[in-house]
């Protein structure tokens, strides 16, 4: 007898429709569990790849951190990027060079590590709370601009020459000679004479480049007036041959001004 034209049983349909809905639902179960796996896969390594060293990959994301690090303009990012990526791979594998070494366990080695990871901690949690300072306004720039007349309106350009000398040569004859001489081509003879090795230099500084306190004896001081400076290894013999006028206006020195008073707010941040 044909049964092909016979109802199916409804226990039949019920079994068959479970099933439907259970294939579905393992497809449904699959493709959460993949995208899971990519999300994870995302997370521990974000950016698209574009090299891979000894299975490790270098992203996007790291090469984007290096160009804004190196603060490389626009124009130049992509012949920047092909040196940057050569720079990360090779980075790469000096690392797993040194870590079949072992020395990512060397104890020297560990504390430098320690060192950075915890510097870059606090630097996060400095900006976190200091953030982003507003930039100062003209009124601010304009009020240190007139506090500060030495540095800007009534700013003063020292021209000098110096004669620099070994400091173990600056012994006590030296500094008589020095105070005793009128000139700086004086001590240029004293030493000849004394067979005592120099070398001749000329400097222009402005009294916006220096201390309050060295621009203050250099204005007291008389043209060819002999000073010594010790620098370390080496000293200065310094004599001031001429000093001029070297104003700047307000929109000249804006920019400057904008940026101290920047760094200071960060800086009184930071403090409190």
């Amino acid at each position: 007898m044909d049964n092909t034209d016979m109802p199916i049983p409804m226990k039949h349909k019920t079994t068959r429709r479970a099933m439907g809905v259970a294939a579905l639902i393992l497809a449904i179960l699959a493709a959460a569990l993949a995208a899971c796996g990519d999300r994870q896969a995302a997370a521990k390594k974000p950016g698209q790849a574009i090299a891979s060293v000894n299975g490790e990959e270098i992203t996007t994301m790291q090469l984007n951190e290096e160009l804004q690090r190196a603060n490389v303009a626009s124009a130049s990012q992509q012949a920047a990027s092909r040196q940057l990526v050569r720079v990360l791979i090779d980075r790469q594998l000096l690392q797993h060079e040194a870590e079949k070494e072992k020395l990512d366990r060397d104890p020297k080695v560990m504390q430098a590590i320690e060192r950075a990871r915890a510097l870059i901690i606090a630097q996060a949690y400095m900006q976190k709370h200091i953030g982003t300072q507003a930039r100062p306004t003209r009124a601010e720039v304009e009020a240190y601009f007139n506090q500060h007349p030495e540095f800007f309106s009534k700013r003063r350009a020292f021209d000098m020459q110096q004669l620099v000398i070994a400091t173990r040569d600056l012994t006590p004859e030296v500094k008589k000679a020095a105070e005793t001489s009128t000139s700086l081509e004086g001590m240029v003879l004293w030493f000849d004479a004394n067979k005592i090795k120099y070398a001749r230099n000329r400097v222009a500084r402005s009294t916006a480049e220096m201390p309050a306190e060295l621009s203050a004896r250099l204005l007291s001081m008389r043209t060819g007036q002999i000073f010594a400076v010790r620098e370390g290894e080496r000293s200065l013999l310094v004599a001031i041959a001429e000093v001029r006028e070297a104003p700047v206006t307000v929109d000249v020195a804006a920019q400057q001004i904008e940026q101290f008073l920047v760094n200071k707010k960060n800086k009184d941040a930071a403090d409190a």
